[in-house]
């Protein structure tokens, strides 16, 4: 039967999640209804070729609310933010400095000099980033206490580049890290590998899937921004952006990224950066 756009069967006493993107063809039939959608799921259970979806327990499903939601205040504090850029665009005004909201970017707004309705938008919108500051802080505080313990929260922070932020995301989304056979199951999992189209002799690779988690991606991502090039993935960086682009080799570079994560979670160490190291 359906149940928010995927699928559940039950075999026996256990219970079995379908995924949405395995069972898609059923949309594509002359006939769609509960009783055959029941029958084949039935069918691809009993055959052993049900694509199943991993079920989070309940504090990995807790934790990653806690995640999700600092997300989510964050993308609102951005949001604030360029809307004070774009009042400011408005008025004419430059801004020299990098942060228009620490140090002299403050002193800038507070003596902007406008109209009453634009010192008012602008204003207000520092009221709302105070708030979300606030909010986001408090969020990840909470997350950091239930993972405080949580022996992979402490080994991945071992991996240049991986604070205790990232890391927190990186714990709550990825869960049970031995689900997966392999780092190379983790990245796709992810939606960091290339789509693959073949078809007898002939055979294309595409832009990554980014059929995963997304906030997955973007840690993974953002871990490598600023990485040296002395680090266990800045090697790798260099050479692909030369040959790719600079975007190419972020994801790249991301993708060898989760793979130290996968290590990480699963031996409470990374050895091939011990060895970069050496």
């Amino acid at each position: 039967m359906g149940l928010g756009g995927r699928c559940v069967a039950a075999g026996g006493a256990q219970v079995h999640l379908a995924h949405p993107l395995g069972v898609k063809m059923f949309e594509l039939r002359r006939v769609k209804n509960g009783v055959r959608d029941a029958g084949d799921l039935a069918d691809l259970l009993r055959m052993g070729r049900l694509p199943e979806a991993w079920i989070a327990p309940p504090p990995t499903r807790e934790l990653r609310e806690l995640v999700r939601h600092r997300a989510k205040l964050v993308a609102l504090r951005s949001g604030c933010k360029c809307e004070v850029h774009t009042v400011l665009a408005k008025l004419g005004v430059q801004v020299p400095m990098s942060d228009l909201f620490a140090g002299r970017g403050q002193e800038l707004l507070a003596h902007v000099d406008a109209p009453a309705p634009y010192v008012a938008r602008i204003q207000a919108l520092q009221r709302l980033i105070e708030v979300l500051d606030v909010e986001a802080d408090l969020f990840a505080r909470l997350a950091k206490g239930r993972l405080v313990a949580e022996p992979g929260y402490r080994s991945v922070q071992t991996i240049p580049g991986i604070g205790p932020i990232l890391a927190a995301v990186l714990v709550a989304e990825i869960g049970d890290v031995h689900r997966f056979p392999g780092p190379k199951q983790l990245t796709c999992w992810a939606g960091l590998t290339p789509k693959h189209r073949e078809s007898d002799t002939h055979a294309r690779r595409g832009r990554i899937t980014k059929q995963g988690s997304r906030l997955t991606r973007w840690a993974a991502v953002e871990s490598v921004e600023r990485v040296g090039p002395h680090t266990g993935v800045g090697p790798l960086r260099e050479p692909v952006a030369a040959r790719r682009g600079r975007n190419i080799a972020a994801v790249a570079t991301a993708r060898r990224q989760l793979e130290h994560v996968y290590y990480a979670l699963r031996d409470g160490h990374v050895r091939a950066l011990h060895q970069a190291v050496a």
